[in-house]
This record gives structure tokens, sequence and C-alpha cells, in this order.
């Protein structure tokens, strides 16, 4: 951190915290936001920097904070709790929780997860609940995974035309992928009597932690999890839910541990009898947004975002990277999921 950065994150701390600062570090962040361990008056916090409004026009902070809010309300005790927030800084002052980075995924860790996405499912019927907003990019139809894919295509288009290997995959290896898939997807749901284009219906829709994984937890010195990072929190069809976790390339599970998540998540959210068809029929869409996802850093704006963040490698670097894995991604993904 430069001076005058590390000078205005020690006058919101002290701000926030009502006392002064005994020790700052940075220790992470996603791909977008920073994180800060803060060390004050004998106890520990983590405070974190959201995205200016100006980069990202959704507000990650009152997303999060809501979110939080709502779980401490009704005692989930997995995830830190809210301190304080500065709204007009961006910044929000969190409990400390104290672990490590998960690096190998277990079933048990599965049944945790799917623990704590069952008690969010269960906060639908409460009246708090109908004060959140839709999760980020939320899919509640066909029609509107296409059109998400659609619009990331157009923007790596316009942003990458002198990527000559990013136009190659997009407009070729991609585009024939995604013509297909989209077919079998129609199809598949027309065998099944549901309609590509309807929204689902807010009764078969839930709360979820959009972006949720394994990714954005902690392993506690006791072996159980917590789970970090809300700003993507809000009504959704559980299927992106599911599917994403699956897919997820920040965390990558084992083909034994996906059917066993979705066997779990089959038992949270199957009281909709359609959940199966349409995460079979979703599945494959939703790892073609994964592929365009892994193509955001040759988008100027989010690449700035990721320096901002912390980033270290060249942008040639992290391009070259994430193409790399979207080729690789666009190779795997199967084309449904099995009954």
């Amino acid at each position: 951190m430069s001076a005058s950065d590390l000078s205005q994150i020690s006058d919101v701390a002290k701000s926030l915290a009502g006392a002064p600062i005994e020790a700052i570090e940075q220790v992470g962040g996603g791909r977008n936001s920073r994180v800060f361990r803060i060390d004050c008056n004998g106890h520990r916090f983590a405070l974190k920097q959201y995205p200016s409004r100006n980069d990202d026009p959704r507000d990650r902070l009152a997303t999060e904070v809501g979110a939080l809010r709502l779980m401490a309300q009704f005692k989930l005790t997995v995830v830190p709790h809210v301190v304080a927030i500065d709204t007009s800084r961006g910044f929000a002052l969190l409990s400390w929780i104290d672990g490590s980075p998960v690096e190998e995924v277990t079933t048990s860790d599965i049944d945790a997860a799917v623990a704590f996405l069952s008690a969010i499912h269960g906060l639908n019927e409460t009246p708090w609940a109908v004060r959140q907003p839709l999760a980020a990019e939320a899919c509640l139809s066909g029609e509107e995974i296409v059109r998400q894919i659609k619009m990331r295509l157009g923007r790596l288009r316009e942003v990458g035309h002198d990527e000559l290997e990013l136009i190659d995959f997009v407009d070729n290896s991609f585009a024939s992928a995604f013509s297909g898939l989209m077919q079998k997807s129609k199809q598949q749901l027309a065998r099944a009597r549901l309609d590509f284009a309807s929204e689902l219906p807010q009764i078969w829709r839930s709360l979820v932690p959009s972006d949720f994984g394994f990714h954005n937890s902690l392993r506690r010195k006791d072996g159980s999890l917590a789970f970090l990072d809300f700003e993507y929190f809000g009504w959704d069809d559980p299927v992106k839910l599911t599917a994403d976790i699956m897919l997820h390339p920040g965390c990558k599970l084992r083909p034994r541990l996906q059917q066993h998540f979705r066997r779990a998540a089959l038992g949270v959210y199957g009281g909709d009898q359609s959940f199966a068809l349409r995460l079979a029929a979703f599945y494959p869409l939703f790892g073609l947004r994964w592929v365009l996802i892994l193509l955001n850093e040759f988008i100027p704006d989010r690449w700035r975002r990721r320096v901002l963040a912390g980033a270290t490698e060249s942008w040639a670097e992290a391009k070259t990277r994430q193409l790399t894995l979207a080729r690789e991604l666009l190779a795997s993904i199967s084309d449904g999921v099995e009954d």
C-alpha cells in the first residue's frame, strides 16, 4: 500500500472501531474488494473495502451488510457479523474469523455447506426476506441465461477486437458449443413441458448466497467451516447456485463430490419438482457462462479493478492464463447432469 492509501485505511479503521489502531495488514479479498486485518485495543477485526460505485454500480456493501444482518438476526453463526460501516467511503468493519483457506474439500465440508444453504433457504418465509434484492445476475429463466451469455460475448468482441486468439476462440469454438447446447437445453425442457422463456415463479425462488463456494470459506482450528463474501446475496433460482458450486473454477470439486453436492441440493430445493429437470437442462449453459467469466481479464475496466484489489502479474500474463483456462473449461463441459 502507498503511504496515502495506508493513511486512509487507518483513518477509516480508527473511525469505525472507535479506538487507535495498533496494526494493519492486507490479508486478501476477492477479485474486486480488499480485506485488511485490523488490531485495535486488544481486539481483531476484518476491514473490507468495496469497489467504488463509479467502477461498479451495484451496491456491494449494502447487499453484503443486509445479508449478514439478516443471518445474524436468525443466529447463523458461521459467518462474520457486522460491527460498523462507512457507506460514504465504502468500508465495512466485520468480526474477525480465524481460519485458513480450504485446501481440500471433503464430504463433511459438502454437508456443512448444504446445512448452511438449507438454513438460508429457511429464511424465505420470514418478514425480512421480502426486503432482499434479486441476487447479482439472477437467472430466472433460460432466456435470461442466454441473454447474459450474449451480453458477455458482445462485450468481449467489443473490447477484444485486436485480440486475435480471443476472437478466434469466441467466434468459433465457443459459438459452436453455445448454439448446440442452447438447442439441447430447449429440447430437454420442451420434453418436460417446461417453458425455456418463462420466469421462475416466486414460490420456487430462494434466497441464495450467490458466488458461494469453498473458495469463499475458511477452515477454523476445530476443522469446521466459516463462510464469507455475500456481495451477491439475494433471490434467485437455486438451480443457478447449484450449478455454479459444481462448476466454479475457483474451487474445482471432484466428480464424486459434485454428485454428493447435487444429491444434497435436491434434498434442500427438491420440493420444486422441476428443480432436477432445470438443473440438467441449464447446467451446460451455466458452464458456458463460466467460460466467459474466466475471460473478464480482457475487459479493461475489470482489469483495473483487479489491479486495485491487489493483482501483481502483468495484464498480458493474466489474459494468456485465463484464455487457457477458458479453453479447458469449454472442453470439459458435459452435455448435462445425469438423472
